[in-house]
């Protein structure tokens, strides 16, 4: 082998690429970080930054009972029978020390949340940045990157691995300033995502999500996953996605399922609720897809106010006049466009409900706060495609696996990899699933690479 330029080359410079080269400078090696777009962050930043951690120290000082093994036993109920099971407990195994290797280590600020469960937890474990967006987690991983003295270099794209003799040695890339030119390495970790922004690979291999929006990251075009397929890599849950019900319209920002989880419906355009919310925002995107529009997620002040008040997206959505207010149900259909009449039975139903003096027509059994009480709030929403969740096979290390075994000299991470939200659609994704993966398979394949 020809001498090597850097012991671990890093495709994509989201969260699961820094952490990857925090994990292998960590070990000891040399890392750089390549990322084709203009500036780092992919669906990291686009993400709430949230980080399941089970059995972590805030956890139980907040007196919160959990392990590992509750964690594994809470995504493969959301998630049902899957490609990638092996990996749910290799993920939940890591998930604290993940956590904890990050604040400790490096200084991210991460905290547990406990003002609500998320989707598909049974208790409280996410660990996210106070402000709760993707965007604070990656300047703290860039942060913690310069200071490991590892390069991030943005505008350049990877044009292909260097294979040799069946080993990937290297990739070959695209710089906008120093042309063409090839890295060599001892290992590759492609981060790069999946393919959410690539409509002839989302019909390929997830057409579930075609119809959905997408405001995932521009550079999810999934030319990674291609690379590893033509290498004899193979594909596992690979219609599975993470979608978003309720996208604030025209703000393109979310809307909290906080909103929700608190006791906030949604309804069509004639004021029906559409389902069940509670199987979450993931799984009841393709419900709003085929749902008369426009649609709303109605709560009240009450929960708004609560929201905003631990959620700077949310309130950012609010300041900007994408949460409107209603003083009663009358009011409330003006605002929403919906008929008074078919509204008020739909409140009036889901009222009883909460209060625990009818079962829900959809079987809906958690309320958060109970009823919803006037003044009422609304926001109208879209459904939304944020990444894809299938990906290529890898081992417990990361390890890109082909037909005979672990393929020498790459790893896969974040949305290039299989992941754990089932094998199809979106109703098996738990909150968090995104940034465990990418991140937990990240320290994995860093920690490996270097070895």
């Amino acid at each position: 082998m020809q001498d090597i330029d850097v012991d671990v080359v890093v495709v994509g410079a989201g969260g699961a690429g820094l952490v990857a080269a925090l994990a292998a400078t960590d070990a000891g090696a040399s890392a750089v970080v390549l990322e084709k777009e203009e500036r780092p962050g992919g669906n990291t930043a686009a993400s709430t930054g949230s980080v399941p951690g089970a059995g972590s120290r805030w956890q139980a000082e907040a007196g919160i009972e959990d392990s590992p093994e509750r964690l594994a036993a809470d995504l493969l109920r959301q998630s049902g029978p899957h490609d990638a099971e092996d990996l749910v407990t290799t993920l939940a195994t890591v998930s604290a020390p993940l956590v904890e290797w990050l604040v400790d280590k490096h200084s991210v600020d991460l905290r547990l949340i406990t003002d609500y469960k998320h989707v598909g937890h049974s208790v409280p474990r996410l660990h996210a940045p106070p402000s709760r967006k993707g965007h604070a987690l990656v300047a703290d991983l860039l942060r913690a990157a310069k200071a490991a003295d590892v390069e991030v270099l943005t505008h350049s794209p990877v044009d292909r691995l260097v294979v040799e003799d069946g080993q990937v040695r290297g990739v070959v890339v695209s710089g906008d300033r120093s042309g063409t030119y090839t890295l060599r390495s001892r290992a590759v970790v492609l981060a790069a995502n999946g393919f959410g922004a690539n409509r002839e690979m989302l019909r390929q291999f997830a057409p579930q999500a075609v119809g959905l929006e997408y405001l995932g990251a521009h550079g999810s075009t999934g030319e990674a996953v291609r690379w590893l397929l033509d290498l004899g890599a193979s594909m596992a849950n690979a219609e599975a996605f993470q979608g978003y019900a309720a996208v604030a319209s025209p703000h393109g920002s979310i809307t909290s399922w906080t909103t929700v989880e608190h006791g906030g419906i949604l309804i069509d355009g004639r004021g029906r609720r559409i389902g069940d919310e509670s199987v979450g925002y993931s799984g009841f995107a393709p419900a709003v897809s085929g749902a008369e529009p426009p649609v709303h997620v109605i709560f009240d002040t009450g929960i708004r106010d609560s929201v905003a008040a631990h959620e700077e997206e949310f309130a950012d959505l609010l300041a900007a006049g994408g949460v409107k207010e209603a003083a009663d149900v009358a009011e409330l259909a003006q605002v929403t466009g919906a008929d008074a009449d078919e509204l008020a039975r739909t409140l009036d139903a889901a009222r009883a409900a909460a209060a625990g003096e009818a079962s829900d027509v959809f079987g809906r059994t958690e309320w958060g706060r109970g009823p919803l009480k006037p003044p009422y709030a609304a926001v109208r929403a879209i459904p939304a495609l944020f990444h894809t969740q299938g990906g290529v096979r890898v081992d417990e290390h990361a390890r890109v696996l082909g037909q005979s075994g672990p393929i020498p000299g790459v790893y896969a991470t974040g949305g290039v990899a299989a992941g754990i939200s089932g094998r199809a659609g979106g109703a098996g994704y738990s909150s968090g699933n995104g940034l465990l993966s990418a991140l937990g398979l990240g320290l994995l394949a860093g920690r490996h690479a270097a070895g």
